[in-house]
Order: structure tokens, then C-alpha cells, then sequence
């Protein structure tokens, strides 16, 4: 695919869209992966766990691949591994705490022998003709680190997701003397996080939120209950500190909060004082002035520990009035309907809910354009890809590269699959290989398509109705039925006159295919389906999927 001289980058996900994050960049006869990320399902992907990229392209090149590079441990950026790994055996690369959230993943999906390595901040390593250099950068997760790829015809950036947090929790800043660094030796292509390009100004610090929790600890006079993503190690820490301060103890609630709390706190990323932590047995014998619990949930989730709060349906803590519900994280885009309902529920329990990022319960781990600017500014490339980030987020960070003096011709906004072709003097879109989306629905991966969604879309909407007739081999007539089943459509007790006058247009159908003789399953079932589907729709203005039986004896 890429010839002697130029270099290839090609996102397999992340453009066009939020999550699902993957990049290849090949050199000739060698292939580099940057993280292996999921998203989750729209609300027309029916029953569909997860979404992960179309890895194809990788299948058909498994040989010219020499690692997956991580970026962190966020789902989008890791959370496709499980399957990806599956049908390519290659290094894993990544920090200690990336890893040690992967492992844990790749055990729950029975995979054990996965070749995971750990890197280091500023560590360098070979893979073919590259040389792979991570750098520390600031998110919403610790341990997340910026890639920068030496190709031999020059370097290329990938900052994964940042802010520039002049303030961490863990006292660590980015490293911008890298990043200068960098840009003074030259960079061919940065590619960087395009998710806030569309919000002026600087991303706040974490340790707002820090400030935040101080006063809703002090003030609360019950239970307080903190939702927000388990990954965020940080916010856990904060609202652990606070805890110790205030006299309280921690009950942690949700399996991935527990998975990251034990993790995080083994690889020595989570401070926990001694005896703050209880058991979740323990929440009721504990004084609720004298308790806080982290828990999942702060995005709406069905099946997660807050709804279940919410809903009076967990095992071990039920909402009563006094107690304070802080949800630190914003509704990821498509789960505002849920986290509102879930507010709702909260209150109508007697709970008082902080829940808005105007309340200074959360702040983003994204960099704002500012903050995007100043890594153009730092890293100087000679070529620009905006990526992670919906369309329009990535014509905005295009439009803020040519303000700080990329030529406009030197900035690619590129769609997922598409070939990004460079020299060290021009860059250019050259073809396309496979990319898409595959599908997840339990233990099936990519073996729900577009007609199985469309059907599954009918039948929400519309319902189903189940015709069965037994026809006479010998005879070619109607032995029993038609009998018909309906679900979804309409309730039957209460619609049986339209019920037997669908079953005679059905008797009425098959008369006609006896007197024309037609033998034919196929024409039987499709004249029954014409038949009917036309007389309901008269009828009711409806087009459930009619699915006809025909047995034979």
C-alpha cells in the first residue's frame, strides 16, 4: 500500500464521530496502531451492546503490523482490544495504569496470553522503521500520554486526548518541553483532539472540582452520593480526600468503579487512607452523616447502580430524603434523555441532586481553542489532521490551525477509511481502504447488519403478526388455520373483529392460489403477505411485519 518515501495515515474510527478512536500509520512494509477504541450504540442500533471499527484493512496486513500503541484507558480508546486482538497477535503497548485497566478487560473476555507491555513517559521503542516516543499529557484519566511517531521521513504527533492542566491532582503536568522540543526538530503531521474545538478560551482545572466537592462535603448534613466515570481516577481521589476530611467513609459501588479503585490503587495511582473504605454490607450500620459512596451511573445507564438507586431497585442503598446526589460528569451526547430521567427519579425520592457543570461538579478533559492553538503553536507541523471529533468539530479545529498559520492546503479534515498520503514536502488524499462500523450483540460480533436492524426497527415500531396454515401435500389444500398470532400490533381481545376479518382475507387468498393451482411456498407466502399487509394498513394505518407459516402434511 505505502511505497518507499511516503508515509501513510490512515483513521480506521474517531473521525466523524465521538469514540470508537483508531489510527494506522505505515511506512512501507511496516504498520503502527494507534489505540483500538468503541462507542456505544445510537438509539436506532437496536439491541446492540457496542460499536468498534472495520478492521479489515488490519486483517488482510496482519503481517506489516508490529503493535498497538494506547494513548489511555478510556473505553474509546481501548474498549475494541477484546475483539480486535482476537484475530491479530500483536504487542500491546501502553502506561502502567492503561494497562492494568486492559488487562482486567481482556480477562473478563477470556483473554489471557496477550502480549501487554509497559512504557514509561519519555520512553522510546522500536517497532520496524518506527521509532515510538510517548510524552505526558493532562485528562480526565491518569496515566494518558501523547505518541510521536519518527518515520524515516519525519515525525508524526498524535496528542490522544489532553488539556493543558497547569494544576493536576497528581502534580504532574504535560510535557511541554517535549512538545517544544518536537517542533524545534520538526514536525511532518500533528494530529490532535478535536472533541472542545468548538469552545473558546481554556479548559478549567481539575482541582475546580476538588473546590466544589469541599463545599457540598462541609454543607451536606446526610449521605452523599458521587455518580461519575469510574476511569476518572483524579475525581475519585478528590472525593476520597474529602471524605478523610470530613470524617466520612467510602463505600464504592459499580463492578468497573471497584475494578478501576482496586487497580488504580495497586499500581499506587489512588491514595486510600487506611480504613476509609467499607464493604457495601456496611452501608446501612454506617451514620449517613458519616458516609459517602462513589458509584457508577452518571450517564443514565439502565442497568447501573445510580438508576437502580433511583429506582428504588438496589440491593443496598435506597434514597431517602437528606441525602445529597452529586452527578460529576455531562451527559455524553445521545444520553440526555437518560441522565434527565434518572435526575427526575432522584428527586421525586426526596434526594437534593447537583448535577450541572455550571455547579462546578465537573470540568472537561479536553482541550478548548486556546488550549489547541498553543499544541499547534508548540509542535509547528508542516501538516494538520484534526481528529476524535464529529464533523463539525473537526472543521472547527481546521479553521483554528489556519489562524495560527497552517496553510489551508496543508490541513486534511479526512473521514474514517480514507488515505492520507505524505511526503516531506506535500500531503494529499490518495484512496480509500475498508472502514465502517461493526457490530457487537452479545456474543456476535459483526453478524447484525443493516436488514436485521431494519427489521428489528419494524417490529418496535409496528409489531408482528403470525399467520399459520397447514396445507395438504397430496391436495394442495387447507388442512387447519389460518390462525393468527399477533405481538406488538394490536391488543387482541380487544381488536377480534379485526382479527377474523384478517383471517377470512387470508382464507380468501389461499382459495385463490387452490383454483390457480399455485403449489409454490414462496407464492403462497407472498400473496398472503400482499393481501393482508394491504387490508391492514387500510384498516389501521399500520405495516406490522407479517410473517407467514406454511406447514405441510
Amino acid at each position: 500500500m505505502a511505497t518507499s518515501g511516503k508515509l501513510n495515515i490512515i483513521p480506521l474510527g474517531g473521525l466523524g464521530e465521538i469514540g470508537k478512536n483508531m489510527t494506522v500509520i505505515r511506512y512501507g512494509q511496516d504498520i503502527v496502531v494507534v489505540d483500538c477504541g468503541l462507542k456505544f450504540p445510537e438509539d436506532e442500533l437496536l439491541g446492540i451492546d457496542v460499536v468498534i471499527p472495520d478492521v479489515q484493512y488490519l486483517k488482510e496486513n496482519r503481517e506489516h503490523v508490529r503493535a498497538i500503541v494506547l494513548t489511555h484507558g478510556h473505553e474509546d480508546h481501548i474498549g475494541a482490544l477484546p475483539y480486535v486482538l482476537r484475530d491479530l497477535s500483536v504487542p500491546v503497548y501502553g502506561t502502567q495504569l492503561t494497562i492494568g485497566i486492559l488487562k482486567q478487560k481482556l480477562l473478563e473476555h477470556d483473554l489471557s496470553e496477550v502480549d501487554l507491555r509497559v512504557i514509561k513517559p519519555r520512553d522510546l521503542v522500536r517497532l520496524g522503521c518506527f521509532k515510538v516516543e510517548f510524552f505526558r499529557v493532562s485528562h480526565s484519566i491518569a496515566d494518558a500520554v501523547g505518541i510521536a511517531v519518527h518515520t524515516p521521513i519525519g515525525v508524526v504527533v498524535h496528542t490522544g486526548d489532553f488539556k493543558m492542566d497547569q494544576t493536576p491532582i497528581d502534580g504532574v503536568v504535560m510535557d511541554y518541553h517535549k512538545l517544544a522540543e518536537l517542533g524545534n526538530q520538526g514536525v511532518l503531521v500533528l494530529l490532535s483532539d478535536s472533541t472542545n474545538a468548538e469552545k473558546p478560551g481554556y479548559t478549567k482545572s481539575e482541582r475546580v472540582v476538588g473546590e466544589s466537592f469541599d463545599e457540598t462535603f462541609r454543607n451536606a448534613s446526610g449521605r452523599i452520593i458521587v455518580a461519575t466515570f469510574a476511569s476518572n481516577v483524579h475525581r475519585l481521589q478528590q472525593a476520597i480526600t474529602m471524605a478523610e476530611k470530613y470524617g466520612r467513609r467510602v463505600a464504592v459501588i459499580g463492578r468497573s468503579m471497584e475494578n478501576v479503585v482496586r487497580i488504580a490503587h495497586e499500581l499506587g495511582y489512588l491514595r486510600l487512607p487506611e480504613g476509609i473504605l467499607i464493604e457495601m454490607g456496611e452501608i446501612n450500620r454506617i451514620a449517613p452523616e458519616r458516609l459517602v459512596v462513589l458509584t457508577t451511573g452518571s450517564q443514565g445507564e439502565p442497568m447501573s447502580a445510580l438508576t437502580r438507586m433511583a429506582m428504588a431497585d438496589h440491593r443496598w442503598v435506597e434514597i431517602v430524603p437528606g441525602d445529597t446526589v452529586v452527578i460529576s460528569a455531562i451527559p455524553i451526547p445521545g444520553n440526555e434523555k437518560l441522565v434527565a430521567r434518572t435526575i427526575d427519579l432522584l428527586f421525586k425520592e426526596g434526594a437534593e441532586v447537583i448535577y450541572e457543570a455550571a455547579a462546578g461538579m465537573h470540568v472537561s478533559g479536553h482541550a478548548n481553542q486556546e488550549e489547541l492553538k498553543l499544541m499547534i503553536n508548540l509542535t509547528r507541523p508542516r501538516f494538520f489532521v484534526p481528529v476524535h471529533g464529529e464533523y463539525r468539530q473537526l472543521k472547527k479545529h481546521a479553521q483554528l490551525a489556519q489562524c495560527v498559520g497552517i496553510p489551508a492546503e496543508n490541513i486534511f479534515v479526512a473521514d474514517n477509511g480514507q488515505i492520507l498520503e505524505f511526503t516531506r514536502d506535500k500531503g494529499y488524499k490518495n484512496g480509500r481502504v475498508a472502514a465502517g462500523r461493526v457490530l457487537v450483540d452479545g456474543l456476535g460480533v459483526g453478524d447484525v447488519g443493516n436488514i436485521v436492524l431494519r427489521d428489528r426497527k419494524q417490529l418496535s415500531e409496528e409489531g408482528i403478526m403470525i399467520i399459520v396454515v397447514t396445507i395438504s401435500k397430496e391436495s394442495g389444500m387447507v388442512m387447519a388455520g389460518p390462525d393468527i398470532v399477533s405481538r406488538g400490533f394490536v391488543y387482541v381481545r380487544e381488536s377480534e373483529a379485526l382479527i377474523e376479518e384478517a383471517r377470512e382475507r387470508v382464507r380468501q387468498a389461499l382459495e385463490k392460489c387452490e383454483m390457480r393451482q399455485v403449489t409454490e411456498w414462496a407464492t403462497i407466502k407472498s400473496n398472503i403477505r400482499e393481501v393482508l399487509g394491504k387490508f391492514l394498513y387500510e384498516r389501521t394505518r399500520r405495516r406490522p411485519m407479517i410473517l407467514p407459516i406454511v406447514m405441510e402434511v
